[in-house]
């Protein structure tokens, strides 16, 4: 019987349901692990087919008009096509950017779904993030950034309460990309962002 996965791979590139992290108290401490800041900003997808390219949230709702200066900065990927999941980022001295103002918007990508008509979900996260690596650090496009993944962490978790960020998510190092909520995924909060969901 074949995968929910495998029954759904695109042809070419297009927004894919993002894979949601399950909720844990601490983040895992073995070396099948790769760990990342979560960040204070909104999750994105940046689909490029050939010298389109289009922006979507996490719901799917696509934001290419609204943004369309900073959509077009991405035509400079080095790739035909590709799909990029990340997080999209306001400079600190910026109220709102739904309005539409190009403002100066920052994307930190941390894994990549397609890339040149291949879907790359089935592959283990390293593979997907070795790919990512190369592809990001051969674009040179100013706004997008890697977004840096560490080995401990515990220590990553400390950095976060000291950077007064929401948390950390962790993920394992072997697994393919899934939509929906996923084990494979571990978001730890800081004790701060924790302390403030359970008063409120």
């Amino acid at each position: 019987m074949s995968s929910p996965l495998s029954q759904s791979m695109p042809t070419s590139p297009r927004f894919v349901t993002p894979c949601i992290p399950t909720p844990a108290r601490t983040p895992p401490t073995d070396e099948t692990w790769l760990h990342e800041l979560q960040l204070d900003g909104y999750r994105f997808q940046i689909v490029k087919d050939g010298r389109l390219v289009r922006l979507y949230s996490r719901s799917g709702l696509e934001w290419t008009d609204r943004h369309q200066g900073f959509a077009a900065t991405f035509s400079g990927l080095r790739c035909r096509s590709a799909v990029l999941d990340g997080e999209l980022v306001l400079p600190a001295n910026s109220v709102s950017w739904r309005d539409g103002q190009e403002i100066e918007l920052l994307f930190f990508a941390f894994d990549i779904l397609h890339r040149d008509d291949e879907d790359l979900r089935l592959l283990p996260f390293e593979e997907r993030r070795r790919r990512l690596v190369r592809l990001v650090t051969r674009s040179e496009i100013p706004c997008l950034h890697l977004l840096q993944t560490f080995a401990d962490g515990a220590k990553l978790l400390g950095e976060a309460e000291r950077m007064e960020l929401g948390g950390i998510v962790s993920k394992r190092l072997a697994a393919p990309y899934r939509s929906g909520r996923s084990k494979d995924w571990l978001r730890v909060k800081t004790a701060e962002t924790a302390s403030r969901m359970d008063s409120s």
